[in-house]
């Protein structure tokens, strides 16, 4: 809680005498270690509040400025804080005296506002206390929360695609100039993924990827390997220079599809299985030990979008979410006017190439193709009210 130096992080447990935390409590007043020494939260000298609580410095304390950072407005915070709760009835009084307290707090060094170190300390700890005696978060929050939210500290974004349909902009043209130029005026979108196309990867090797991110680091980015072979090799080296997802040919033998399916899971990323020239999806993710997260599909130039059976220019989508919990991208002939026939065939992603990448305000293009989506901003209106 709070921001620059004074930021407040507590970490906070609870629980009777008698329980782990009583134990716990007991050995950190016993086992003392230089720089780290732990010390009662009291309203002031000779009053410690209640129920007991302890204070456990998490940066070494090297001199007596930094110890009356700890000693004076933190402590106070963090008793002021269990004091207020008891007060307020978070904390039942007539279990206060069998209860204990401990309470990690960071005081950054270069720390000097004590009035900030005091309300920072005392809202985190307030805060920590009320959510480890009402149970929060529950198991749904968790799951709700882990593909929405962002770390203050991290600096960046990592992107799931939980909410399609999205556009996927192909960088398939073998030239780093022009990739550069048309990242620059891709707009940032929550529902638009970048693909490292097959030909620009074959090109500047995979670390075109760490370029791409250095443009656009808050970015969902596909590794188009198309991999035929070393399947669960190929997904940690598109991993390791922080590619979101790796493209695996549908062409290529069982082993190596699990392999990298297994190798993508490890890691974090998604797999994608791409399906061109594929006769059968279905039976091929019928013999896989398990299903990628991502299918490809894409259309014959000569198939008539327009034509009876349009619907199906893809092949038979539901078939294959009916396997499991997959998203389906569809791949050519789809074009501004296209968009919508794709979208009702139930294509969760649109991979756009050089209707974009080409077009003369790339910009423009990429904002006409995600209204059509008629898709928000994911959480655009959201206020994070449970502080």
């Amino acid at each position: 809680m709070g921001e620059g130096a004074e930021l407040a992080h507590v970490d906070l447990v609870i629980g009777s005498k008698s329980s782990p935390v009583g134990i716990a409590f007991a050995n950190s007043m016993a086992q003392l270690s230089a720089g780290h020494t732990p010390l009662f939260a009291v309203i002031r000298p000779n009053l410690p509040v209640k129920p007991s609580t302890l204070i456990v410095p998490k940066v070494t304390i090297k001199n007596l400025d930094q110890a009356s950072k700890v000693f004076g407005p933190a402590q106070t915070g963090v008793a002021k804080a269990i004091a207020d709760a008891m007060e307020e009835g978070i904390i039942q009084k007539d279990e206060a005296e069998d209860q204990v307290i401990i309470v990690s707090v960071f005081i950054h060094p270069d720390a000097k506002d004590y009035n900030k170190i005091y309300r920072y300390n005392y809202g985190a700890t307030k805060l920590a206390l009320k959510r480890a005696l009402s149970g929060f978060p529950d198991a749904d929050k968790v799951l709700y929360e882990k593909d929405r939210s962002t770390h203050p500290v991290m600096g960046f974004k990592v992107t799931k695609l939980w909410d399609p349909p999205y556009l996927q902009v192909a960088l398939d043209v073998p030239d780093w100039d022009l990739t550069s130029r048309v990242l620059a005026q891709i707009p940032k979108n929550d529902h638009l993924i970048l693909e490292a196309g097959t030909p620009l990867i074959k090109r500047y090797g995979l670390d075109v990827i760490t370029r791409i991110r250095e443009i656009k680091p808050d970015a969902f980015i596909v590794a188009d390997l198309k991999t035929l072979d070393t399947g669960n090799l190929e997904a940690r080296m598109a991993a390791d220079l922080t590619a979101d997802a790796v493209v695996i040919s549908g062409l290529a033998p069982i082993e190596t599809i699990d392999k990298a399916i297994e190798e993508a899971k490890k890691t974090g990323i998604y797999a994608v299985i791409d399906m061109l020239n594929v006769e059968d999806p279905v039976e091929v993710l019928k013999r896989l030990k398990t299903l990628p997260e991502v299918v490809e599909l894409h259309r014959a130039i000569d198939v008539e979008l327009y034509g009876e059976g349009s619907n199906y220019a893809w092949g038979d989508i539901g078939a294959i979410k009916s396997l499991g919990d997959i998203l389906v991208g569809v791949a050519g002939g789809i074009r501004e006017d296209t968009l919508e026939i794709a979208l009702k065939s139930g294509a969760d992603i649109l991979i756009v190439g050089r209707a974009i990448t080409k077009s003369k305000d790339v910009e423009a293009a990429c904002r006409r193709f995600l209204r059509g989506l008629k898709k928000e901003e994911i959480d655009q209106y959201r206020v994070m009210t449970d502080f």
